[in-house]
């Protein structure tokens, strides 16, 4: 029999991922890891590679257990629903009780010297592959009628996630929930009805 792992893998990789989550990627060492984690850096590297290795399983951690709400919004019948599931989705995220304020991605990539230059690289394609995701959702809408002609669904996509940014600067600086979530209303009162719903 090989020899039992000396920790659990699951768990330190919650930790990982709540430490770069807290202190973006280039703002936490490796000694915060190893010793957040409770493991030597022998055991790191043999088990995640090296530091840029271990933050991306943290982000695909993250994507996977915080994130679910945004491809779940994406199935919401109308444009709007979709719109407002996902911002309030990310706001709920990023003031939860239990883990860090603000959004990975964004502490992730604030401050990136050229050393971490894959790693926000990697960031900020997962954002656009968000933005793109939420433009196809818009450009179904439009077609079915469900937008009104004159906008453009990509960028209606661009309003929401940059809408989704600010919120989550707005948490890591300490504003509440309730704070984002008036924001978000003030946000949506600008989207476009159909002219058939207005009737």
């Amino acid at each position: 029999m090989g020899r039992p792992r000396e920790f659990d893998v699951d768990e330190a990789l919650e930790t990982a991922m709540e430490l770069f989550w807290r202190k973006g990627y280039e703002g936490t060492s490796l000694t915060d890891l190893t010793e957040g984690m409770g493991i030597t850096k022998p055991s790191l590297y043999g088990v995640f590679g090296n530091k840029e290795g271990l933050f991306l399983k943290a982000l695909e951690r993250y994507e996977r257990t915080k994130m679910n709400f945004f491809h779940e919004a994406l199935k919401e019948p109308r444009a709007r629903d979709v719109a407002e599931k996902i911002l309030r989705g990310f706001a709920d995220s990023q003031t939860a009780e239990t883990g860090p304020s603000g959004c990975l991605g964004i502490n992730g990539a604030l401050a990136c010297s050229e050393a971490a230059a894959e790693i926000q690289k990697c960031l900020i394609e997962n954002r656009h592959r968000g933005e793109r995701d939420l433009g196809k959702r818009f450009e179904r809408a439009a077609k079915e009628g469900d937008l009104p002609s004159g906008h453009e669904p990509f960028d209606l996509a661009r309003y929401i996630m940059t809408i989704s940014q600010g919120t989550a600067i707005q948490a890591a600086s300490g504003a509440d929930r309730p704070a984002l979530y008036r924001v978000i209303d003030m946000a949506l009162q600008f989207w476009p009805v159909p002219a058939v719903q207005n009737s």
